[in-house]
């Protein structure tokens, strides 16, 4: 499942460009195209959201608005930018150029406000955060608030997706600061360790396994579900290759996309889970689930920090990074 993130900051509808020599339909344009700003931003977020309407509600204005822009911007291209079917609008062959291209444009924005910005310190600004699921809603919440509250005028702008979409997001320069949960293995990534968490095997308080003494053998895990995050969580990766170096494959698998879903789950008698400890710990204490220990399977992982090299970071990123090591060491 991919996710798009559209930040919408300029409201520069005067502002226009050239874009010279873009390939639609197998023919060159060689002519110049002064390219409304404005215009490119509505065909970005449509883009982005495959949807009218929501393009408009992220966008703020109405939907005949973004309507109107697109077939604007098309007529001013020559060519349609998207094929429009019942319930989805799909990239066209010239969407998808130029797709590219407005990323690639928006990025080189995105470095001049942040030129801008460092003039100003830490007195304005945006930081722009991505994390995978278990460390923004488990680990992140406190180095967030200590950071606004040094930084109030610092405007914070956290996205939750899974390791593989904040990866994506990160080389699309869509995040200043980038933290996940899972191994990323990528020619021209940065990965820096930051903290260390373990995985527990999680079940319902009545499960069989849990009324019985463990710690369990391997074996006692055949026949059971198994429950785990969707392909592409960091989560799952990492329970998935622990198992496997095991010498344990599930026979029957339940993918989960949510780590509250995923113990609500757990907790109904639907399987046995793998999850991080922290997001079990209030349902043990509440004894609606129960940790299972297997005997010689220890699942630890480092959750990590992301950074493309060669990117200067901007004075906020420098700072929320020292807040992250800060708390690395408590």
């Amino acid at each position: 499942m991919g996710v798009e993130i559209l930040n919408i900051d300029f409201q520069l509808s005067d502002l226009t460009f050239a874009i010279t020599q873009i390939h639609v339909s197998h023919r060159s344009i060689t002519d110049s195209y002064d390219m409304n700003l404005h215009l490119l931003r509505l065909f970005a977020a449509v883009a982005a959201h495959r949807s009218f309407s929501r393009a408009a509600e992220m966008l703020n204005i109405s939907q005949p608005a973004v309507s109107k822009g697109i077939r604007e911007f098309e007529a001013q291209l020559g060519s349609p930018l998207f094929e429009r079917r019942s319930g989805d609008v799909k990239l066209s062959e010239a969407g998808n150029v130029l797709i590219e291209h407005a990323r690639v444009l928006f990025a080189i924005e995105r470095v001049a406000e942040e030129a801008l910005d460092s003039l100003h310190g830490l007195q304005r600004g945006t930081l722009r955060i991505g994390a995978s699921k278990t460390v923004a809603t488990y680990f992140l919440p406190p180095v967030l608030g200590a950071f606004f509250k040094a930084y109030p005028k610092i405007e914070l702008r956290l996205t939750s997706a899974n390791t593989a979409n904040v990866v994506s997001l990160l080389v699309k320069r869509e995040l200043d600061v980038a933290l996940v949960e899972g191994p990323v293995e990528m020619e021209g990534i940065v990965v820096t360790p930051w903290r260390n968490d373990e995985l527990i095997l999680i079940a319902a308080a009545k499960h069989p396994l849990a009324t019985k003494r463990g710690p369990h053998s391997l074996q006692a895990l055949a026949g059971e579900t198994i429950v785990l995050r969707e392909e592409g969580s960091g989560t799952r990766d990492v329970a998935w290759e622990a198992l496997e170096t095991a010498g344990f494959r599930p026979s029957m698998l339940l993918e989960v996309s949510d780590n509250e879903a995923l113990t609500r789950v757990v907790a109904a008698g639907l399987g046995i889970g793998i999850v991080s400890s922290v997001v079990a710990a209030d349902q043990i204490a509440l004894g609606r689930l129960t940790q299972i220990k297997i005997r010689s399977l220890t699942i630890r992982r480092a959750l990590s920090r992301l950074s493309l090299p060669g990117r200067q970071p901007s004075p906020a990123t420098l700072a929320f990074n020292s807040y992250l090591t800060n708390s690395e060491l408590r």
